[in-house]
Formats: structure tokens, C-alpha cells, sequence
């Protein structure tokens, strides 16, 4: 009998385990892009409630990355870029070994930041890792894109990895690769996130062959996406906004989840383009309720807007508003008990045209404008112009927190 409640509890475990950390990614070689510049995204699901932007200085390279906020000086990271234009990210995966618990969480986190702060490219990702004492006590899908125009997943188990190359036609004959919970490597009858996979590829093919692969474009499609192909829903087909319903919708199986904290884009570079220029497009909270906002390593604690960084509370202001908001969402009255499951759809998005996702958008769209236009001086430069960043970055904090009062009440 023991045992039986133990085997339950481990299912269970497990169950739970992997809806949260449902985290959903790509990466779009350059040869795909409009621009010709590789694209890694991640969009983070995990317990943690809010992240924010650490700038660290590693044992060769600084980088700055995504981390959560109760520690200054975290064992762990969930994905970044370094100063020498290498970027990572992870997603974990439920049908390789170990099975998934906790402390394989953490040491995914652990082997990303070691990787910042010590390789300049994959080829040096793929000696760290070799070095490492095994078994790594990892199961996960990681993926790097470098300065030199490498890009590939690694889907890690305790001893070995199988390499995917981006750039390589037999391999993505469409220029992209996209990961959820599961390997292919793994096994077919376990992992998770096969329906947010499925969905998830659905938009960055059809994003590839529009010619449409930006980063807005991702934060838009994919981070704010509310659709479930499995059961042929869309909600934003105005179909489940009110009169038609109540508004109020059910989640299961989207990519923007009660779970979400994190959704980063990485621009890397074209060769020959300085390494400055590898730009972190990263929205620190829900993605529905969150503005993205760009991060440039080289600018150091400056070259992360005031708002995505950690304030006196600890927290990053902008993700602290967007968690809040969030919450607002999920607040329904009656299935108190069950609040991470039922969001009030209404709010978010509606056909008035003012729900919280849309007028974030508004916001968003503005900001891509401003900052891509400088982006684009600063590559015939060659160089980011520091002074020019940080007015950009102290403008557009100060302009968001006073349109998130003014739209949402936040302050």
C-alpha cells in the first residue's frame, strides 16, 4: 500500500511538474529571416511568480539574462546573451532521462549561466559540456546561436546529446526548429507539450514563408497566442468574447499559460556585423500584459531599461505591473480554488479593442518603431551608441509606467 501511494505521488509529481515548467521555443536560422539574422526564442513557464534582467560578469564574458527575483547572485539562469554575441536557452524534456524533478530544473539553469560566462560560441558550449562531470542530471532541449552564424538545439539527457543544426536544409529543410517538453530522441509515449509544439510550428512556418520573422512578429504570433489546434479554437476569432459567451475562458494547452514569466527573443548578428549589436528583446512577465523591451550586453548595467532590472522592492517594475494584471485576469469569483485555470478572455482581448493585450500592443508597436530605427543607424555605424541607448531606454521606462497608469490604473 506504501508503495502504491508513493507511485501516486510520483505521478502526480511528475504531472504537475510539467505543466509548469511548460515552456515552448525556436530558432530561426538566418537564412529564413528578413534580415538575415538568426532568431532564438524562449517563452518561460515556471513557479517562480517574476523574473527580471541581471547583468553578470562571468569568469570570461559578461552577459545579461533572465533570472528570477529572489536571489542577487542566482546558481541558476533561464536564458541569455553574453558579450561575445553567444545566446541560450532551454526548454525542459519529459520523455528523456532523468525524469524530471526540481534539481534538474535548477541545473539546466546552472549549465546556461556557466555557458555565458564562459563560451564565446557552440563549438566552446560543446566543450564545456563534454567537460562536465556526468551524469549532468539534465534532461533538456538547449538552444545556442553565436556571432559566427552557428545555430542549433542539443537535446541533453545525463551522458550524451544529439546535436540539431538550424542552418542544415536535411535537417530543417524550412530554416527553423522548434521545441517544447519533449526530444525526438526521446521516447514517443511520454514528454508533454506536443499540442503547443504542433501550434507553435504552425506559426513559424507560416512566419517563414510570409518572410515575416521578426521578433514582433514572435511576440505577437506566438508569445501572445491564445489558440488550441487540437480542438480547433482561436480565440482571438471574436468568437469567445461576449455576447457570444461570458467571456471567461478555460486554459489548456495555450502557449501564454497562468504559468508564464518570461518570453525572450534574441537578434543575433550577420557575419561581419559586430557582436554589439546581438539584441535581447525580452518581455519579463506575461506576455498579454507585458511590453517587450530591448537589452544590448554591451551597455552593462545601462544596457538594460531601468524597468526590467531589479527596483528597491526587489522586483522589476514593469513585470511586477504585468504579474499584477495578470492576475486581474485570473481572478474569477467562484472557481477560486482553481484560478490558474479559468482567465477572463474579455479583458484581455476584446472587440472594442481596448482589452489589456491589445492597448500593450499599442504601446509595443510604437516602441519597436523608435528602437528599430536606431538599431538600423547603429549597424551602418557599426557600433550601439551608448548615450543614444540609455536616453531610449530611461524614455521608454518613463513612458510605459505613465501609459500603464493611464491604461490600467498601474502604478
Amino acid at each position: 500500500m506504501k508503495k502504491l501511494i508513493a507511485i501516486t505521488f510520483c505521478c502526480l509529481l511528475m504531472a504537475v511538474s510539467s505543466d509548469i515548467f511548460a515552456c515552448t521555443s525556436a530558432i530561426i536560422s538566418g537564412r529564413v529571416t528578413p534580415d538575415g539574422r538568426p532568431l532564438l526564442w524562449k517563452h518561460r513557464d515556471t513557479d517562480a511568480a517574476q523574473n527580471l534582467v541581471r547583468y553578470f560578469q562571468g569568469d570570461k564574458y559578461a552577459f545579461s539574462a533572465i533570472a528570477q527575483t529572489n536571489n542577487p547572485n542566482p546558481r541558476s539562469v533561464w536564458m541569455g546573451v553574453n558579450e561575445a554575441g553567444f545566446a541560450i536557452m532551454n526548454t525542459m524534456s519529459y520523455n528523456i532521462e532523468p525524469t524530471e524533478n526540481e534539481e534538474n530544473a535548477d541545473n539546466n539553469g546552472y549549465i546556461m549561466k556557466l555557458a555565458l560566462g564562459n563560451c564565446a560560441d557552440a563549438e566552446e558550449f560543446e566543450s564545456l559540456l563534454n567537460s562536465l562531470e556526468k551524469p549532468w542530471l539534465i534532461s533538456s532541449n538547449l538552444g545556442v546561436i553565436d556571432a559566427k552564424g552557428n545555430a542549433y538545439y542539443y537535446e541533453v539527457n545525463n551522458n550524451e546529446y544529439i546535436r540539431f543544426d538550424v542552418n542544415d536544409p536535411a535537417t530543417a529543410p524550412l530554416g527553423y526548429i522548434v521545441r517544447s517538453n519533449f526530444s525526438f530522441a526521446g521516447d514517443t509515449e511520454r514528454g508533454s507539450g506536443y499540442v503547443r509544439y504542433m501550434h507553435a510550428d504552425e506559426i513559424v512556418k507560416a512566419g517563414v514563408m510570409h518572410n515575416a520573422m521578426t521578433p514582433e512578429f514572435i511576440f505577437n504570433e506566438l508569445s501572445r497566442s491564445f489558440e488550441n489546434p487540437l480542438i480547433g479554437v482561436d480565440l482571438k476569432s471574436g468568437d469567445f468574447n461576449r455576447p457570444k459567451t461570458t467571456g471567461w475562458f478555460v486554459e489548456q494547452d495555450l502557449i501564454a499559460r497562468y504559468t508564464t514569466t518570461s518570453s525572450v527573443v534574441v537578434q543575433g548578428v550577420r557575419e561581419g556585423e559586430s557582436v554589439e549589436l546581438t539584441t535581447m528583446w525580452t518581455v519579463v512577465s506575461y506576455p498579454p500584459t507585458t511590453v517587450a523591451m530591448p537589452v544590448w550586453v554591451c551597455g552593462g548595467e545601462e544596457g538594460i531599461p531601468y524597468i526590467l532590472s531589479q527596483n528597491e522592492e526587489g522586483r522589476s517594475t514593469l513585470g511586477n505591473m504585468g504579474y499584477m494584471m495578470k492576475e486581474k485576469a485570473y481572478a474569477h469569483e467562484i472557481e477560486k480554488s482553481r484560478k490558474t485555470r479559468y482567465f477572463n478572455w474579455e479583458l484581455l482581448w476584446n472587440l472594442q479593442g481596448d482589452g489589456y493585450m491589445q492597448l500593450v500592443q499599442q504601446i509595443e508597436k510604437e516602441l519597436f518603431r523608435e528602437y528599430n530605427s536606431a538599431i538600423e543607424s547603429w549597424r551602418s555605424e557599426g557600433t550601439v551608441n551608448h548615450r543614444e541607448m540609455k536616453k531610449l531606454h530611461d524614455k521608454w521606462s518613463t513612458y510605459i509606467v505613465e501609459k500603464y497608469y493611464e491604461y490600467f490604473g498601474m502604478k
